[in-house]
């Protein structure tokens, strides 16, 4: 059976580096500083600083190239590091070889070897690293029954579904006792439904063992329903480091706001506070909003930002001007050129008298059919808490 991490466990760096990890350390990953930049002067990662707490669940987001997966590398070893320093409880690990780093990662393809079976591919890294015959049978029993693996740990990899693959990955990579595990897309080659079904069991997983995940993904929803905290990556830097709730509700820049679920995005300019808020003039009157802890003053450009889910629709006023909505609303008047349902979810795109357009998510059944019909004119409003203020770029 695997044990559970513990701050008064050794840790091992490397298999001949041994040695009890001081009180004074509290984190299992530290990035200080850290750049890659490659041959050819392309910077891949720059500036990049992260504490990872023991036992945390960290995901890395963001567009291709962004350097999500380049940063994972250089956890590993697998990248050499231009700059900055990597620490693994405390031990400077940049000049480690991947094989002696207390890691291990699961690639999106799994990289089984197809030739060997399931309890031979469990066994591999244990092999590696010297392990009697009997005692990494034994090791690998458990880890095969931990993962429901038994029935197929004589087959080939080639002899198994998806989830079954994904699964002797996990056992392969955990067997051998990581201090952190590294997972470079491993979910990015199943189905929908399998792929919901491993990450309940991922995360569950995750809190049961107590190791460490950093997790890179282009899906954003899935890290932020697995995630204790969201990095948020964007040409090679880090655009902001929050909880999911926080990164959700509360974007700190305009990329995250545009990359992080479907915010509507309104320009202007700061006014001043308001009732302990920010309002913003815009084209379409004075919003109001939380400020993100921002130093903004009259006149900076700002962004409202407005989850979607926060939008109420309302019929339009006389002459398809604003209804009464009350102070404590914000409001926006347009024309609904978009309508589609998907399953139980409403999906609209209202354009405003300026020409933008406001994506709104709703449950289908929460407004009458007239109402939102392609063609109607339309109010939206929502609580002014609802609404982030931020700098505009």
């Amino acid at each position: 059976m695997l044990r559970r991490i513990a701050p008064d466990l050794p840790v091992s760096i490397g298999d001949c580096d041994r040695e009890r990890v001081p009180a004074t350390v509290s984190y299992d990953l530290e990035l200080r500083d850290v750049r890659k930049v490659y041959g050819n002067g392309t910077i891949a990662v720059e500036r990049f600083d992260l504490r990872v707490e023991r036992g945390e669940f960290i995901s890395f987001v963001g567009p291709s190239g962004c350097g999500k997966t380049t940063t994972l590398r250089m956890i590993a070893g697998f990248e050499a590091i231009t700059a900055g320093e990597v620490l693994i409880r405390g031990q400077r690990i940049n000049e480690l070889p991947a094989e002696r780093r207390p890691t291990s990662t699961i690639f999106q393809n799994f990289a089984l070897f197809p030739h060997m079976s399931v309890q031979a591919n469990i066994e591999y890294g244990l092999a590696v690293k010297g392990l009697a015959p009997a005692e990494r049978r034994a090791k690998a029993r458990g880890m095969i029954e931990k993962l429901e693996l038994a029935d197929v740990a004589a087959r080939r990899p080639d002899g198994l579904s998806g989830g079954q693959r994904q699964r002797v990955a996990l056992a392969r990579s955990l067997v051998v006792e990581p201090e952190i595990l590294l997972l470079d897309e491993p979910l990015g080659a199943l189905d929908a439904n399998l792929r919901k079904s491993i990450q309940n069991e991922l995360k569950l997983l995750q809190r049961n063992l107590g190791i460490t995940f950093v997790f890179v993904t282009h899906a954003q929803s899935e890290a932020l329903v697995l995630s204790d905290r969201v990095v948020v990556m964007n040409r090679g830097t880090i655009e902001q480091l929050s909880t999911p709730y926080e990164l959700y509700r509360r974007p700190k820049t305009p990329f995250v706001a545009r990359f992080i679920g479907r915010n509507a995005l309104i320009g202007g300019r700061m006014i001043g506070l308001s009732d302990g808020l920010c309002a913003v003039d815009t084209p379409h009157g004075a919003l109001r909003g939380r400020g993100n802890g921002e130093d903004l003053g009259p006149g900076d450009a700002a962004i409202v930002v407005v989850p979607s889910e926060a939008i109420d629709i309302h019929p339009a006023g006389r002459s398809g001007g604003m209804p009464d909505l009350g102070r404590d609303a914000n409001g926006l008047s347009g024309q609904v050129i978009s309508s589609d349902v998907v399953g139980h979810t409403l999906f609209l795109v209202v354009r405003l008298g300026d020409g933008a357009e406001v994506r709104v998510e709703s449950h289908v059944a929460r407004y009458a059919v007239d109402l939102v019909a392609v063609g109607c004119d339309v109010a939206l409003s929502w609580a002014a808490e609802e609404s982030t203020i931020i700098r505009q770029d």
